[in-house]
């Protein structure tokens, strides 16, 4: 896609830590780390969301963040690892190309990634999943 970000660092055209790639996925360091070591795992093939990305790309998109979470973490010696993945504008997705966080995690680090734990309403949960099954079936 002639307008992508993604695409263009892809393609050469904007400057990019590249840190792996092979035939389907490619991972470079994101230029806003929520941490030192934060990198994106993208397709090498355009797709907005998970919603238009083709399976095998997916499967080996998929492989190539467990790749590149265990390399980060033993690089940077974090405690942890978040993998993220946002899909559409109201979840926060700010490029429009499909891709992974992979965000090292320190004990203490001070940045923010939880929610309170709150029951929810136990009918409409048990409702929610009825509706969910039934779109899968």
């Amino acid at each position: 896609m002639a307008d992508c970000v993604f695409c263009k660092i892809r393609d050469g055209q904007i400057p990019s830590f590249k840190i792996y790639e092979d035939s389907k996925a490619l991972a470079f360091m994101d230029r806003n780390p929520l941490n030192p070591g934060h990198c994106l795992v993208i397709t090498k093939s355009h797709a907005a969301t998970i919603f238009e990305v083709e399976v095998l790309d997916l499967q080996a998109v998929i492989a190539a963040v467990k790749k590149v979470a265990n390399a980060v973490k033993g690089a940077v010696q974090a405690d942890g690892v978040n993998i993220l993945q946002a899909n559409g504008g109201a979840a926060f997705q700010s490029v429009p190309h499909f891709h992974f966080h992979v965000i090292p995690r320190f004990t203490n680090d001070g940045k923010g990634f939880d929610w309170k734990l709150v029951p929810g309403d136990t009918q409409q949960i048990g409702m929610n999943g009825e509706r969910i099954r039934a779109v899968l079936r």
